[in-house]
């Protein structure tokens, strides 16, 4: 069993609400993408899921058997281990018997070894170093280092064999937060294809758009202080969560209109002698109606607006023969780019093979082996890192001070709306450098690249420690500005949204396409990157056919004598259900008035009786037989005025219904 049950879960820190009231079925064979702003509490989830953490009150359930896979970003291997031997340790199972096996042999005891080798090899044990290799060959791991000691791989391949250990173990339940950082588009896309096989329940966080789109079966939405389940996958997810707020705020407002009308129903009637019942009435329909209100949301999109101070030349770019070398190891070898105003150039490609090293080099962050690096006229250049405290020297100082260095004379209002642009508020520009998140940090690069003005962008994956809602807004900042932007990014979604020419960097050189990410992919005609890209191109260029073919076909027909011409039928009965509502509505009118006039002369009647049975010395000059006929008259009416009340109650109902589809409040 490889479901987990949440049921009413809460998580707060004293006052502040994370999320409450959360229950949730993940089931097995499922694979939930769980977004959220930052903060929101997406990583508290996943830790509260994986036992790292307790939650305020409620219940997580997964089966007692149930093997977990956490991919746990700030765990350390041991360095002088071997890389296959740690990703094999990932079977914890084969493991922990292997362990059971090697004491049983150093004790004599073969029967008891024999055993347990029996076990092992149903567990697969035979497999499992293939099982090993191809994970971490997947995940970018050469097999030549499979043997080496972890020292010897990079910070990223390290985190890499982290997650291969998890995919090793065979979890019933797989739960991986942000499992694409520090992973290259290729590797990207073994993944995609590793998790779309999984058969297990799979929970994972990440930011980039078109991997959850490839992957999850359905999204886990952190807001509103709460978490709602979604089926599909992200794009799906952002249609359907706007339609879904779209019908709560009319709900909102019709609900409110309805609330309205009765208090001015009531404040008009309320003196009134022949309304007064009405307006008690109304006073109690108020009463009985909830008003829910809605939460804010979470979500928040920093304002990003880079405007060059003065545009560069024609040609902003000029690269010849290039060359770097650490020691004996080639990074970059001849490689030579020309680079036009105004164009959005891609670098992509695995990584290791000089990427960030070549925009190091242009940045004049790093010296080139050989070569030339010839910038174009009034060119002026604003890097963005991806080791972000390349720009920080002083970690010590506040985000205020950092931005206004850039702009001393400046005044506080300026620099603070600078801030504030990109989300910093309040006691947040007094944070120190030392203290920001990677997300704080690289919307702190963002506003001094607005204050700095520059017409020419290097940048180093941006989008990384970003939000969805971030890395959208960026893609649009960068296709509105009007100067030349040369990226690296293993965002696909980013790429293909802002690409208009690609580099793709391979180990036998660089590939150079003057075009789109998916005009590239199309031309690949594999899926060496991305498959889904090269799909839907093809789909969308079959689409497009067919309209061409369609049009042809309609063009090629003679048109229709004018006699013959009908007009179309009316696909969705919009009109004649608007018709029907508004004669509905007259009725109700005409109804309700005659209603109200029908409770008006009953209770002219009942009030003429109870102003007989007043008068001074009644009952002494009345005959019996006519008091019990008044008190008959009396019950009668009186039964009539409450009858004709819960029908005028009924009618006014369907009446602000029908108004309230009407849009007329």
């Amino acid at each position: 069993m490889s479901s987990v049950g949440v049921t009413n879960l809460e998580k707060s820190y004293g006052a502040r609400v994370l999320f409450e009231e959360v229950s949730l079925l993940l089931n097995e064979g499922s694979r939930y993408g769980l977004v959220g702003a930052n903060g929101s509490g997406k990583s508290t989830f996943m830790r509260i899921l994986a036992s790292d953490e307790t939650q305020s009150d409620g219940l997580i359930h997964i089966g007692k058997d149930a093997r977990v896979g956490v991919l746990r970003q700030d765990r350390f291997l041991v360095e002088e281990r071997n890389v296959v031997d740690l990703a094999m340790e990932g079977d914890e199972e084969v493991t922990k018997t292997r362990a059971l096996r090697d004491a049983a042999e150093a004790s004599g005891d073969t029967e008891r070894a024999t055993e347990i080798g029996e076990r092992l090899r149903l567990l697969g044990e035979g497999s499992l170093r293939a099982r090993a290799s191809g994970v971490l060959e997947g995940l970018g791991i050469e097999s030549k280092q499979h043997d080496k000691p972890l020292a010897e791989l990079s910070g990223g391949m390290k985190l890499r064999v982290l997650l291969a250990q998890v995919l090793v173990g065979r979890p019933d339940v797989l739960l991986l937060d942000e499992p694409t950082n520090h992973l290259d588009i290729l590797s990207i896309r073994w993944l995609e294809r590793f998790l779309m096989g999984f058969e297990g329940c799979c929970v994972v966080i990440s930011h980039d758009q078109r991997f959850l789109d490839n992957v999850t079966t359905h999204i886990l939405d952190v807001d509103f202080e709460t978490i709602t389940i979604y089926k599909g996958n992200y794009t799906q997810f952002e249609r359907d969560k706007v339609a879904m707020l779209e019908r709560k705020e009319a709900e909102h407002a019709r609900v409110q209109g309805i609330i309205a009308e009765k208090k001015a129903f009531v404040e008009r009637f309320r003196a009134k002698a022949t309304k007064a019942r009405q307006a008690q009435s109304r006073l109690k329909q108020l009463e009985k109606i909830e008003v829910v209100e809605i939460k804010s949301s979470s979500r928040r999109a920093p304002r990003i607006r880079i405007i060059p101070e003065r545009p560069s030349g024609r040609d902003a770019l000029e690269v010849k023969g290039i060359d770097k070398a650490y020691g004996a190891k080639q990074v970059l070898s001849d490689v030579n780019v020309n680079v036009r105003r105004g164009e959005k150039v891609a670098i992509i490609g695995a990584n290791g093979l000089g990427k960030s090293t070549l925009l190091r080099i242009l940045a004049g962050r790093l010296e080139k082996s050989a070569g030339e690096v010839k910038w174009g006229h009034e060119v002026r250049i604003g890097y963005f890192p991806q080791d972000h405290h390349e720009l920080f020297d002083n970690p010590k100082q506040t985000v205020l001070d950092y931005l206004w260095s850039f702009c001393p004379r400046e005044g506080t209002a300026k620099v603070r709306g600078e801030l504030g642009a990109v989300l910093f508020s309040g006691d947040d520009v007094d944070k120190k450098i030392q203290n920001l998140s990677g997300g704080e940090a690289a919307r702190l690069i963002m506003a001094k690249l607005a204050i700095e003005k520059p017409n020419t962008l290097l940048l180093d994956e941006p989008t990384n420690h970003l939000d969805v809602e971030s890395i959208q807004a960026l893609a649009q900042a960068l296709k509105a500005f009007e100067g030349t932007v040369l990226f690296v990014s293993h965002n696909r979604w980013f790429v293909s949204e802002l690409a208009t020419r690609v580099l793709e960097v391979k180990a036998q050189g660089l590939t150079d396409f003057p075009g789109t990410y998916e005009d590239y992919l199309a031309r690949c005609g594999d899926d060496h990157l991305d498959q889904s890209a090269v799909l839907l191109k093809k789909k969308a260029e079959a689409q497009a056919q067919s309209q061409v073919q369609s049009t042809q076909k309609r063009q090629s027909q003679p048109p229709l004598p004018r006699y013959e011409t009908k007009p179309a039928p009316k696909q969705d009965g919009s009109w004649e259900d608007q018709k029907k509502r508004r004669n509905r509505l007259k009725v109700l009118k005409d109804k309700s008035e005659k209603v109200t006039a029908d409770i008006e002369g009953a209770e002219d009647a009942l009030s003429a009786i109870r102003t007989r049975f007043a008068q001074e010395g009644f009952y002494q000059l009345t005959a019996p037989a006519d008091v019990e006929r008044l008190h008959a008259d009396e019950k009668e009416i009186a039964a009539k005025v409450e009858a004709l009340i819960q029908e005028w109650e009924v009618t006014e109902l369907e009446l602000t219904e029908v108004k309230a589809a009407l849009g007329e409040i």
